[in-house]
């Protein structure tokens, strides 16, 4: 067999080879922004389901916070007009009870705090992320 033959089907064949690998990369590259961007938009709803969720939550402390001030007040009032010694006992239960709530809801104020600093951090590396991998597929 002539060597030069032989050569020249290898660097056919090499060819192919550098064209198939390059199609399998652009390939797996496709299938890796694809997969980003199911998992990028999966994790911003579960992200705006719970900030809505952490949202009705704090919304709900503030109304249940205003409610107990109220009752304190009213429960204020009834004891400078009959300081009996069972109220005395409730309003210091619910002076308590007050006291927990605020310290709860002062606890979750922090935690959404966290939680969106988290989301800032989250999406500026998304976009960090994003631009990166727009200029690699660009070259």
């Amino acid at each position: 067999m002539d060597p030069s033959v032989s050569t020249g089907e290898n660097t056919g064949s090499n060819e192919n080879n550098s064209q198939e690998s390059e199609s399998e990369s652009e390939s797996n590259n496709n299938r890796s922004d694809a997969l980003g961007k199911a998992l990028s938009t999966m994790l911003a709803n579960v992200i705006k389901d719970f900030d809505s969720k952490a949202q009705d939550t704090l919304n709900s402390q503030d109304k249940l916070n205003s409610a107990i001030d109220r009752l304190t007040r009213e429960l204020d009032q009834l004891l400078e007009d009959a300081p009996l010694p069972f109220i005395m006992q409730h309003a210091a239960k619910i002076s308590g009870v007050r006291k927990r709530v605020s310290s709860l809801n002062s606890v979750l104020k922090s935690i959404q705090h966290r939680v969106d600093n988290i989301d800032r951090l989250l999406s500026v590396g998304m976009l960090q992320g994003k631009t990166t991998m727009d200029s690699s597929s660009q070259h």
